[in-house]
């Protein structure tokens, strides 16, 4: 399979490269940067030297693949979608831009009308673990925002299960720095982030749309910025209709994801790793999901971990592309993790 990545100079093209380089069934044909057109993929991802020849070319010379990567900042792939989709057979977007499926919610989350709400009804939100048969056959894969992904995975099975008041859930994310992209700004500067637990998002956060729409229910989501690189861990507190034992929450979560590839149930007794910790779980595709009853407060605390560069965006979008070309869903995604790191 032929596959080239617009916009690859990035975290999120990092990524992926490292990752299709390794793929078994994949040869990456191009990768695109305006800023560093004629530069070798080295000179952005370091880790990639003496690995590839490539270099990068620039948007407008993008050549027929048989499947496109976008890893564009949000809303700008919207304008070119069409040539896009003529170019390619298929394409995962990694950006925000085709993520929501009411148009009116890019207005209040986004600030901006979306230009093509026809496409919104024809993406599929590219996140396995719900999605898995629709995205086999798209033609345009919306891939999931990084928080919103921790997010849904976490809660969604209490939703489903009906056993949680579904107008009262609080989300409270912790991310690393890298979520902000290359160019975070001055709050991904070292001398700002450093020491830091900062919220930088109380209310109102973007992905809050995605998480009511993919899991249900009406979402609280309060995100801070802590000091780490990678990672983002969320701790979801919801409400209990009626009271539930640890029993039924285990088997709520197995009945999940007892036969997902990359979905750990963490809930232990005892250790350090008794629940999901972000950093051991830095450049692997896995999402672990836990939780704690609290009879107490009538509440389920949930809780899930994962890397926003994998799990949260590249690995992910590998992850749809093997379901988009009848590979095996975990080709090319097998890194276990490191411990310690």
């Amino acid at each position: 399979m032929k596959v080239a990545i617009v916009g690859g100079s990035g975290y999120t093209g990092g990524e992926l490269l490292r990752l299709l380089l390794r793929h078994p069934k994949v040869e990456v044909g191009q990768v695109t940067s305006d800023s560093m057109a004629g530069k070798p993929v080295s000179r952005a991802h370091p880790n990639l030297r003496k690995v590839t020849d490539l270099v990068f070319t620039p948007h407008a010379d993008l050549d027929p693949c048989d499947l496109l990567f976008l890893a564009m900042p949000h809303g700008r792939s919207i304008a070119r979608i069409p040539e896009f989709l003529v170019r390619a057979g298929k394409v995962i977007d990694l950006s925000s831009d085709f993520r929501l499926k009411d148009p009116a919610l890019y207005r209040e989350y986004y600030g901006v009308d979306h230009p093509r709400p026809d496409l919104l009804a024809a993406s599929v939100y590219g996140l396995p673990e719900i999605h898995r048969e629709a995205i086999r056959r798209a033609t345009l894969i919306s891939g999931p925002g990084c928080i919103a992904t921790a997010a849904i995975l976490a809660i969604r099975p209490l939703l489903k299960a009906g056993i949680i008041d579904d107008e009262r859930l609080v989300v409270d994310a912790k991310t690393g720095s890298s979520a902000g992209g290359l160019d975070g700004g001055p709050a991904s500067q070292h001398a700002e982030r450093s020491g830091v637990m900062r919220v930088y998002a109380p209310a109102g956060h973007r992905h809050t749309a995605e998480i009511e729409q993919e899991a249900g229910g009406k979402i609280a989501l309060s995100c801070h910025a802590v000091e780490a690189v990678r990672g983002i861990l969320a701790t979801c507190h919801a409400f209990l209709k009626d009271s539930v034992s640890t029993k039924d929450l285990w088997k709520i979560y197995r009945d999940a994801y007892g036969q997902e590839p990359f979905v750990r149930i963490v809930t232990e007794a005892s250790g350090l790793y008794r629940f999901p910790e972000p950093k051991i779980l830095a450049g692997t595709n896995f999402c672990d999901v836990g939780f704690a009853l609290d009879a107490h407060a009538g509440r389920v605390v949930a809780i899930a971990a994962l890397d926003n560069l994998m799990k949260g965006a590249a690995g992910t979008a590998v992850q749809c592309m093997n379901l988009v070309a009848g590979y095996p869903e975990t080709m090319g995604l097998e890194f276990l993790g490191l411990h310690p790191v």
